[in-house]
C-alpha cells in the first residue's frame, strides 16, 4: 500500500469495488457488469499480476492492471501494465504517477526487471504521459484472438 500526503491510497484492488470501478471504466467508454468485473478481478490476483487503485474519497479514482512474463531474452520476467486509467476528473494531479510507481514496485518484488506499458497508437496523451515518466518507445504490439469468435 502507498499513500501520498494528501490521503490518497494506493492498494490491491479487490471485488468489494466493482461498482464503482465499473464506473470509472464506464467513463472511459469501457462497459462491464459488477459482477463480472468482481470475477475478474478475482482472477488477476490469482495470476502473476496485479490490480492496483487509488483511493481517496469515495470510489477509485483510478486503476492499473500489471502481469509479468518471462521471454527468452531477458534473466528477469517483464512486468506489463495493460490497463492504466485514471478519472477524468482526477487527471493532472499525480494519480497516474503514483499507480505507475506502485505498478513498478510490485514488478520489482516479483522480481522482474523491466516494466512495458501498452498504450494505442492514436493516444498521444499517453505517449506524452509515457515519456514524462521515464518510458522510451519500443515499438509497436500486434495481437491476435487465441480463439475463433463464435
Amino acid at each position: 500500500m502507498l499513500k501520498s500526503r494528501y490521503g490518497l491510497e494506493i492498494r490491491a484492488a479487490t471485488g468489494a469495488e466493482a461498482p464503482g470501478l465499473c464506473e470509472l471504466l464506464s467513463a472511459s467508454g469501457h462497459e462491464i457488469a459488477p459482477r463480472i468485473l468482481a470475477e475478474r478481478l478475482d482472477a488477476i490476483r490469482q495470476a502473476p499480476g496485479a490490480a492496483l487503485i487509488a483511493v481517496e474519497w469515495g470510489p477509485p479514482s483510478g486503476l492499473v492492471i500489471l502481469h509479468w512474463y518471462r521471454t527468452l531474452e531477458a534473466d528477469q520476467p517483464t512486468a506489463q501494465i495493460t490497463t492504466l486509467l485514471v478519472g477524468a476528473a482526477e487527471r493532472r494531479r499525480g494519480i497516474g504517477r503514483l499507480l505507475v510507481k506502485a505498478a513498478a514496485q510490485a514488478g520489482r518484488v516479483a522480481g522482474c526487471g523491466a516494466l512495458e506499458l501498452l498504450t494505442r497508437p492514436d493516444d498521444q496523451g499517453l505517449h506524452q504521459f509515457c515519456r514524462a515518466t521515464g518510458f522510451t518507445e519500443a515499438g509497436p504490439c500486434f495481437v491476435r484472438p487465441l480463439r475463433k469468435k463464435a
